[in-house]
């Protein structure tokens, strides 16, 4: 309970007032009597605050957000008594209210539904701990905070609205809104679809003479990319991810990306799996059909990068234990010449079974530095350090791609296009 700013007139005039009877203008008991009233009044109102019901309040709030997507939150208010307060919701530490404090006025008995837009502002698990309440007396000359409402938790999973749009398109226009350069190779495959008329372009491989002696016309087979095939997509949550690009992390943008990518192979029917490696460790076997995304989500959305070095040998062995069917192992990390040793050796151990493509995600901060002109010794040395770091970053790629290994260097927009279109080259050439 805290002075309102008419006690804390009255107390500065009282205090004013106490020159009167010194300058003998006043008698003593004049002044006595009026700080005696004060005192009494305040003491009077500060029992009334005290018994003053705390008002009830109810949020409404979905358990599932996407981070950084604003979200409606609704609070309803009802008091016994007719009051003025102020408000304010007890959202975590971080997240960006728009809206709050809201001010009210309540009738007897009344009922207030007030609206805020909350933003997460990272993915993980979440209580909403109350609504803070600020009370005054009746007569104004205390007020008091009071927390009011039940806690209620949350989850605040990846940003889903790009899937959701995604979901709006075919396989086809969905790879190429996210990026991906495809190439087109009609009616071939591994897997049998259909029979068919020949058409001008098909391979003579295609045409099924017998079905064309039947038919006493050119009939084609048609096949299509192999179906129930497994892709693992493996995330690094170490110290390499920390870095940030457009207000997410190197690893929310890996995540991201993976996401995508996972939607893209279910419609296609195959099975997709997560593993996370670094400062967590997390894995959640391949699955197909319509529920695998929403598995991936729940088992994901609390992953957080952490200040540790990434272990690829222990990362290799993990994995090679639980996938033991052959599978595309799609790694996102950053790679660096100190890493290039335990990485591709890391990736040897798993070409033995698996195929294996490292998607290695650049600073884009560094193709900016190296595209300024240096004006100075400082800006010449800047382009030279820079120049040197992503000539041993191209040293430690080219390690690996000598050792067949599928090696991807992007910045963080361009990694869910380019993790698609390898996906799909794949899926193209039969490799898997």
């Amino acid at each position: 309970m805290r002075p309102g700013i008419p006690l804390l007139v009255l107390l500065v005039l009282c205090a004013l007032a106490g020159v009167l009877p010194v300058a003998g203008l006043v008698p003593l008991w004049a002044w006595a009597t009026g700080v005696a009233v004060v005192a009494s009044l305040a003491v009077v109102d500060a029992l009334r605050l005290r018994r003053l019901p705390t008002p009830e309040v109810e949020r409404r709030l979905v358990e599932v957000l996407p981070v950084g997507v604003p979200r409606e939150v609704e609070l309803e208010v009802r008091s016994p008594r007719a009051l003025r307060l102020e408000l304010a919701d007890l959202h975590p530490p971080g997240w960006r209210a728009e809206g709050l404090p809201l001010r009210l006025v309540l009738p007897a008995h009344g009922v207030a539904r007030v609206r805020y837009r909350l933003v997460p502002s990272a993915r993980g698990s979440f209580v909403l701990e109350g609504t803070h309440l600020r009370l005054p007396s009746p007569w104004r000359l205390w007020r008091t905070l009071r927390i009011a409402g039940e806690p209620q938790q949350v989850r605040v999973y990846p940003d889903f609205a790009p899937l959701a749009k995604l979901a709006l398109f075919s396989a086809e226009q969905a790879s190429l809104l996210v990026g991906a350069h495809m190439r087109r190779r009609r009616g071939e495959g591994t897997d049998f679809r259909q029979m068919r008329e020949y058409r001008v372009g098909d391979s003579l491989r295609q045409v099924d003479w017998k079905a064309t002696a039947r038919a006493r016309k050119l009939i084609s087979r048609e096949y299509q990319e192999e179906r129930n095939q497994q892709l693992l997509l493996v995330v690094d949550t170490g110290r390499r991810m920390l870095a940030t690009e457009g207000g997410l992390s190197h690893f929310d943008h890996s995540l991201n990306a993976s996401l995508v990518v996972a939607w893209l192979a279910l419609r296609q029917g195959d099975a997709v799996g997560l593993m996370a490696t670094g400062a967590n460790h997390r894995w959640l076997p391949p699955r197909r059909g319509p529920g695998a995304l929403q598995g991936l989500l729940r088992g994901s959305y609390d992953l957080q990068p952490q200040p540790v070095a990434t272990d690829y040998l222990a990362l290799a062995d993990a994995l090679a234990a639980r996938q033991r069917r052959r599978a595309l192992v799609m790694l996102c990390t950053n790679v660096r010449d100190e890493d290039a040793d335990d990485l591709l050796a890391a990736v040897r151990l798993l070409q033995r079974r698996h195929l294996v493509c490292v998607a290695s995600l650049r600073e884009q901060v560094l193709d900016q530095a190296l595209a300024q002109e240096a004006d100075d010794l400082h800006g010449a040395i800047r382009a030279g350090a820079t120049a040197a770091y992503l000539a041993q970053r191209a040293q430690a790629h080219e390690a690996l791609r000598r050792h067949r290994v599928m090696t991807l260097d992007v910045t963080a927009t361009e990694l869910p296009g380019a993790l698609v279109e390898r996906y799909l080259a794949v899926k193209r050439d039969g490799v898997l």
